[in-house]
Parts: C-alpha cells; sequence; structure tokens
C-alpha cells in the first residue's frame, strides 16, 4: 500500500499573473486619479469664497482706487 503513495508531492502549476497584474494595475492607477481628483476638488470648494472675495477686493482696488492716485 505504501508503494503507491512514493510518487512524492504533486506540485501546482505557477498561476499566469500578468493578466491579473496588469488589472490591479489598472485599478490602482484609477484610484489615485479619482482621489487627486476629490482632494483637488475639495480644496477649490473650501477656499472659493476667499479667492472670490480676495480678486472682488483687487479688482475694486484697480478699477476705482488706481485711477484716483494715478490722476
Amino acid at each position: 500500500m505504501s508503494e503507491e503513495y512514493d510518487k512524492g508531492v504533486p506540485m501546482v502549476l505557477a498561476p499566469q499573473m500578468g493578466a491579473i497584474d496588469a488589472t490591479v494595475e489598472s485599478i490602482r492607477y484609477r484610484a489615485q486619479l479619482i482621489a487627486r481628483n476629490q482632494k483637488l476638488d475639495s480644496g477649490v470648494m473650501s477656499t472659493g469664497i476667499i479667492g472670490f472675495a480676495a480678486g472682488f477686493l483687487f479688482s475694486l482696488l484697480m478699477v476705482v482706487v488706481l485711477p484716483i492716485l494715478v490722476w
């Protein structure tokens, strides 16, 4: 009976990981793009009012105050 099992442990073939690795890299790249875009949108939305106010004040300065000082 033991003679039947003396052939060793069967070897498993290595899986073909090329397609899986490419898919994982594609998913990782897209996730990084989405995260970067989300961070940018969040930053713009949180400072949009301050930037608008600063731009409005600068435009008033350039249109109203500067001509009075130059003339």
